[in-house]
């Protein structure tokens, strides 16, 4: 399946479906999204906890491809953090976002979860990043993590492997506020492409 959606419409599209429904959100001028309380997406490793409770808009995807967005952003507590989800099951799932640390830091960066055990890779980069555009790419079980400041030049962050045999996979946008509520994003694309990751 191929598509650009940017949520113009009040209504949801048809392709699409919540995993942890929000309390609140928006439809007409992109997807905006203001978080319930202490939700998050992390498996085991390092803090012990095991959360699963953010909130995903997905659709199914089989084969390869691309899976882009653009999503702006406006943080109000530490690990407020929004962009992209691929997922297998609850132990094998990928996400890639800008994680809110102060009002001078924030950590660009990703997550990789196999067989139940998270990782996280990061680069530090300037809160005053209140916009960003990120792209999934799948190859079989292997993916191209990028981002990009203008969705033009595009910058990898990670090649990585997602363990267990996935024909289909649930894909699109996250948003969870680990601490805080109400951090406010809007998502103003969601495009599934022919894979560009050659």
């Amino acid at each position: 399946m191929q598509l650009a959606e940017k949520f113009l419409q009040p209504a949801m599209p048809k392709a699409f479906h919540w995993f942890n429904e929000p309390v609140r959100y928006r439809l007409g001028a992109g997807l905006e999204i203001f978080t319930d309380e202490k939700t998050d997406f992390w498996q085991t490793t390092h803090y012990g906890f095991q959360r699963d409770d953010g909130h995903c808009l997905f659709t199914a995807q089989s084969g390869d491809f691309s899976l882009m967005t653009h999503v702006e952003f406006r943080p109000l507590e530490k690990y407020d953090q929004c962009g992209l989800m691929v997922r297998g099951d609850k132990d094998h799932w990928i996400k890639v976002s800008t994680e809110y640390e102060s009002e001078n830091c924030s950590r660009l960066g990703s997550v990789v979860t196999n067989l139940g055990f998270s990782d996280w890779a990061t680069q530090d980069i300037p809160s005053t990043h209140k916009q960003m555009w990120y792209r999934i790419s799948r190859n079989g079980s292997d993916f191209l993590l990028e981002n990009s400041y203008d969705g033009q030049a595009w910058g990898q962050l990670r090649i990585a492997h997602l363990h267990g045999s996935f024909d289909q996979l649930e894909v699109g946008v996250y948003a969870c506020s680990p601490i805080g509520k109400d951090f406010w994003c809007r998502f103003n694309l969601l495009e599934i492409s022919e894979n560009k990751w050659k």
